[in-house]
């Protein structure tokens, strides 16, 4: 028997990296929109530990499996969890010499947002030739980067209220993903369709 043939299959990690990115956004989402206040460093534990470590686990076996784009995906935002946790923990995103809530504090926080906007911007070239739900999520997610951080850089709590709604939408379009590839592969079947888009 060959290598090949006795070599365990290994599971698909985009179940859980698109629930681990969906749960963690959805609730970020909901103070960026406004709809709660308070107790916001609950975030950070599903940060650290579902959005950050659990993703960019996912990330590294979509390494094994060969799939480029979930690998980079997952893994970079997985990072970007685990740097969000930092900054939420480690000083809440004071910059050297900027004061807590100061104009300079918001552009950080702003720069660091919009950057991240960028290299989404590219991944969703790529999630061209993915599927329509990838696509959505980060045509979404792309959109709410753009949004959080232009009103973080510009002080609009207005702006930031649009980027955490679009989050949400984010976060239910990334868990619809979730629930189609575990449903569908333990049902053996397609339940809940994804729309492949042509290579």
């Amino acid at each position: 028997m060959s290598d090949a043939a006795s070599a365990p299959k290994i599971a698909d990690p985009g179940p859980l990296g698109l629930a681990a990115f969906a749960l963690s956004t959805f609730v970020l989402s909901m103070y960026n929109a406004g709809i709660l206040e308070g107790g916001r460093p609950v975030v950070v534990g599903l940060a650290l530990f579902y959005g950050g470590l659990a993703q960019l686990l996912a990330g590294m076996w979509e390494f094994k499996t060969g799939n480029t784009f979930g690998a980079l995906a997952f893994s970079s935002y997985g990072a970007f969890w685990l740097a969000w946790a930092a900054w939420f923990v480690w000083g809440s995103a004071q910059v050297p010499g900027a004061a807590a809530g100061s104009t300079q504090n918001a552009h950080a926080i702003g720069i660091f947002l919009i950057a991240w906007g960028l290299f989404t911007a590219f991944m969703t070239v790529a999630a061209t030739r993915t599927t329509t739900v990838i696509l959505t999520v980060f045509v979404l997610l792309t959109t709410t980067f753009f949004f959080l951080g232009i009103g973080d850089f510009v002080e609009n709590e207005t702006v930031v209220h649009i980027g955490g709604f679009v989050g949400l939408a984010t976060a239910l379009a990334a868990w619809y993903g979730s629930a189609a590839g575990v449903i569908n592969s333990t049902w053996g079947k397609t339940v809940l369709p994804q729309g492949p888009l042509s290579k």
